[in-house]
């Protein structure tokens, strides 16, 4: 990597400025207060943005409101240039941000841009969200600071270090692996836990299992009592059903003897019937015998009816003849009632229109009068005949319907008389069928005094019928207590079955639990007892060899430094230990100028072991140092010379207000400050 150029806007005490860096040593010149460390500042910036605890107020120029960095540097042939901005606001926060790598310009977050530089520069992801120790430990450490970390105490020192070597990964592994063996251990008692009741488990299925087995015995023996019980159930059952025919045929008998006697009753009211319809025709007959009955006045009194009957018709036509007679004249007297009032009020005829006189009305009144009167007497007459015929139609019929009563009282006779024959048969019939009936009544009798005294031999079957009903609520209830038994033996050893069933379950849970539990105690021991051991041991080894090499370097870069006999190394915890003529000399005792030494030896030794361990990283070509030799003596600044050709980098920066340094650069860039702004010499 090499800077090319930066441009600072309202960065500290520069309003707007750019500063352009060569290859080779470079020195910034100027007095103290110039400015020449915000340029430093300003490329720390440019690259990593505000490191955690920084405010942006230490960066942005007082009085301004925005500001920022532009810094333009190459790397693996690349142009890159990164732009960074600063807003006040509350408080003074990181704006918008640009990178352009070859041209090829991209506005991205912060985060995103620390990224992409800490990609572009090859330095361990790790470092994105930390603060650049790296950097700062390899390219660029204020003197101050470098002077602190010597100072620090020895835990602070060894795990800073670890850090910028990049092998606190070892210390990181240890501190993991603690929490997990610890997470192991309590993994371990808590399935310690879960398995500790697997033998008192195991001892109960024995127990179970022998319960079970003598429930199974059991079982059987109560199926076979069950099923003497069924037996003698079924035995009362059957004697109960057998009784119970027998019952059925004495019900049966009776129902017989029931339906025997009605049947005689039936008989006994037939006979009974019989005797009186016998009085009745026996009656009948003597009565018929003392009629008399003279045959041949039937067709006589026909004939007469017919005679009278064909008379009827004529009457009844000469009737209807009259009454249209009288019709008519009525009609005739309505009509002329009606013209003589007409004729009242004519006073001239309505066809010739001739005047009526009253004479002419008068002779036609008399005239209608004299035909009325006539029509009159003709109607008295006419209804004298018609009174005369209705009374001759009523006579007939009279005569009709007393005839027609004779002669059918004369057929009643007959007929009667002709049934006479009939009866004396059914007379006879029914002798013979109360005879034949009382036969029947005394077979019936007979019957019923047998299915007496076969009921009577059934009867005694109602007493054992009881008996045996007794006996069959007793066999059913012991076979019920039975079945009840043999329900809860098989509820109880299918209970215990699957209580036996889920202990061999759990059991064999457990048993994968105890694996588990023995495969995690062999990891945990493991881990405690071997690797834990085997990572210090390896961290301790690299930080030997570490040590040793970044002993060996302090102590070369020293000895070039200081001209007095000291000898110098680090202890274990990277600390210098400084000794002259064999006594340890402590490093507050030192003059100012041995501290800056001690300060610039650790500095650069630590940049050579790191850029040796991390051969990768694109800074190892650039170093920037920062009044390297502050409190020097005139001999030691003119060791210098030898120190920064030991250096042999391709770009070196070097912040100085010392003159004599101006020899021993290539390139001088002078800054100064006038009324508050620092600015670069022309």
């Amino acid at each position: 990597m090499k800077l090319r150029k930066i441009t600072l806007n309202n960065i500290r005490s520069y309003e707007n400025q750019e500063v352009e860096f060569s290859d080779g040593a470079t020195l910034l010149s100027g007095d103290i207060g110039s400015g020449k460390t915000s340029i430093l500042l300003g490329i720390e910036f440019g690259l990593f943005g505000l490191q955690p605890g920084q405010r942006g107020n230490s960066l942005l120029r007082n009085g301004s409101k925005t500001g920022g960095v532009i810094l333009e540097f190459e790397v693996d042939g690349k142009i890159v240039i990164v732009e960074r901005n600063l807003k006040r606001a509350k408080t003074v926060n990181q704006d918008s941000c640009t990178i352009e790598i070859d041209g090829e310009k991209k506005e991205t977050s912060v985060t995103e841009l620390k990224n992409k530089v800490l990609e572009l520069l090859s330095y361990p992801s790790e470092f994105a969200k930390k603060q650049n120790i790296l950097y700062k430990f390899t390219v660029y450490t204020p003197q101050e600071e470098m002077k602190q970390i010597i100072l620090q105490d020895s835990e602070t020192r060894i795990n800073t270090l670890r850090h910028v070597f990049g092998i606190d990964k070892y210390k990181r592994i240890i501190e993991n692996t603690s929490v997990l063996a610890g997470k192991l251990r309590e993994e371990k008692r808590i399935k310690e836990a879960q398995t500790s009741g697997i033998e008192q488990e195991k001892l109960s299925i024995l127990e179970k299992e022998n319960e079970l087995e003598t429930k199974q015995f059991n079982l059987q023996s109560v199926e076979k009592e069950l099923f003497s019980k069924q037996e003698i159930s079924k035995f009362a059952q059957e004697q109960k059903e057998e009784i119970s025919l027998k019952i059925e045929e004495k019900n049966k008998l009776q129902q017989e003897i029931e339906k025997t006697r009605i049947m005689n009753d039936n008989k006994k009211e037939i006979i009974n019937n019989n005797i009186k319809t016998l009085q009745q025709v026996k009656i009948q007959i003597e009565e018929l015998n003392k009629l008399s009955f003279d045959q041949n006045r039937i067709p006589l009194l026909t004939e007469e009816i017919d005679s009278l009957k064909s008379e009827k018709p004529r009457l009844n036509e000469q009737n209807i003849r009259i009454s249209s007679q009288i019709h008519s004249l009525d009609s005739k007297n309505a009509d002329n009632e009606m013209l003589k009032t007409r004729l009242t009020h004519i006073d001239s005829c309505p066809t010739c229109l001739q005047d009526v006189s009253p004479v002419y009305k008068a002779n036609v009144s008399n005239k209608l009068d004299n035909e009325i009167s006539e029509n009159k007497r003709q109607m008295q007459e006419l209804e004298e005949q018609k009174k005369q015929v209705i009374d001759k139609i009523n006579s007939i019929e009279f005569q009709i319907s007393e005839k027609e009563k004779t002669l059918q009282e004369l057929n009643i006779l007959r007929i009667k008389l002709q049934s006479l024959d009939e009866k004396q048969v059914r007379l006879n019939e029914l002798e013979m069928q109360n005879i034949s009936l009382n036969k029947d009544i005394s077979m019936l009798d007979e019957h019923i005094n047998s299915l007496k005294s076969s009921v009577f031999e059934l009867s005694k079957y109602d007493n054992l019928f009881e008996e045996k009903k007794k006996q069959l609520e007793i066999a059913l209830n012991e076979e019920k207590q039975a079945e009840i038994k043999v329900a809860e033996l098989k509820r109880e050893i299918q209970v215990f079955s699957r209580q036996i069933d889920e202990l061999k379950e759990k059991i064999k849970k457990t048993e994968e639990i105890k694996k588990q539990l023995n495969h995690i105690s062999n990891l945990e021991d493991w881990l405690s007892k071997k690797f834990i051991p085997l990572i210090s041991y390896i961290e301790k080894n690299v930080m030997i060899k570490l040590k040793t090499e970044f002993s060996k370097l302090f102590s070369k870069w020293f000895s070039m430094l200081v001209s007095d006999n000291f000898n110098v190394w680090l202890d274990d915890n990277f600390t210098p230990i400084i000794e002259q003529q064999d006594y340890e000399i402590d490093y507050a005792y030192l003059s100012g100028g041995e501290r800056t030494a001690i300060a610039l030896a650790y500095r650069l030794a630590l940049n050579q072991v790191i850029n040796s361990l991390m051969s990768k990283i694109k800074t190892r070509d650039l170093v920037i140092l920062d009044e390297p030799t502050d409190g020097f003596s005139e001999q030691q600044l003119d060791k210098m010379r030898d120190v920064l050709q030991e250096l042999n980098v391709a770009q070196l920066i070097i912040v100085s207000h010392e003159q004599k340094m101006e020899g021993f650069v290539e390139n001088i860039i002078r800054f100064k400050k006038e009324g508050g702004v620092s600015k670069r010499e022309n």
